[in-house]
């Protein structure tokens, strides 16, 4: 893991790994999963926890075996503890900035929108996604347009080549999207490209972002599935389990196993 945090929050992940007897490296790759989602859900692939898996706040877990119910509950403790970590605590250190037509020198977007917790591009195209500050900027052909994210925890990202923004979609907890249903903030255009776009993102698709989640503590439920009146948060869960459906990541056999199980919560 290459990500550089505070001094304070490497003492809280060194902290944490050693409660969960787990590595530094795989807190930490779990901490990106869930500041990617927001504080509220991430996907992960994390060798120490089974692999490919996907947490959401209010219950849902999955992991790579779906019946192993101490690993889920080991998942859930894990996220819930790293998501109070992000809310309370300042994880990276501030960029350095040094501004030039309100962009910072080694970025391609304002320097007010913060720290994205994902970005990537393709191509004359790019995105990064602002939890912190509920913004998206995409830049195509060297105009930077910002919009405003609303409510969306953007989880997921899909690029094409060609057309409008270059074909950026989006995911979040009510669905796919893309740009032209959100509010557009400005434009601007910018003389030259600046050095190096930041790296795409993993191969598999991140939950990333986001409501400004540090305003309030975030509540949990408990580490064991148990009954819960939140039937918003278990539809919720049920459509991300039917995107995950749909594009192959589970059979028919989980979908269905796991969706009436949160169905029978309601």
């Amino acid at each position: 893991m290459n990500a550089t945090v505070t001094p304070e929050a490497e003492s809280a992940i060194i902290d944490i790994a050693q409660r969960h007897g787990l590595s530094r490296d795989a807190v930490l790759a779990m901490l990106l999963a869930v500041n990617n989602g927001g504080g509220t859900m991430a996907q992960f692939s994390i060798p120490e926890l089974g692999g490919s898996g996907q947490w959401m706040r209010g219950g849902m877990t999955m992991v790579g075996n779906m019946f192993d119910n101490a690993l889920k509950a080991r998942v859930d403790s894990l996220c819930a503890e790293l998501s109070q970590l992000l809310a309370t605590t300042t994880i990276f250190p501030p960029a350095e900035t040094g501004y030039r037509s309100g962009f910072t020198s080694n970025n391609w977007w304002p320097g007010d929108l913060g720290v994205p917790s994902s970005s990537g591009g393709q191509n004359d195209a790019r995105y990064a996604v602002f939890p912190g500050t509920r913004r998206l900027a995409i830049q195509v052909n060297g105009v930077t347009r910002v919009f405003d994210t609303g409510e969306h925890n953007i989880g997921g990202v899909q690029q094409q080549q060609g057309g409008a923004y270059g074909s950026v979609n989006f995911t979040s907890q009510f669905g796919t999207f893309d740009v032209s249903s959100l509010q557009e903030l400005g434009t601007q255009q910018v003389a030259e490209t600046p050095v190096a776009a930041p790296a795409p993102q993993e191969t598999y698709e991140q939950p990333a972002p986001p409501p400004a989640y540090q305003e309030q503590a975030p509540q949990y439920a408990p580490s064991t599935p148990g009954p819960t009146d939140d039937s918003a948060g278990i539809i919720a869960a049920i459509e991300s389990l039917a995107g995950l459906h749909q594009r192959g990541i589970l059979s028919d056999e989980e979908f269905s196993a796991k969706k009436a199980e949160l169905l029978g919560r309601l």
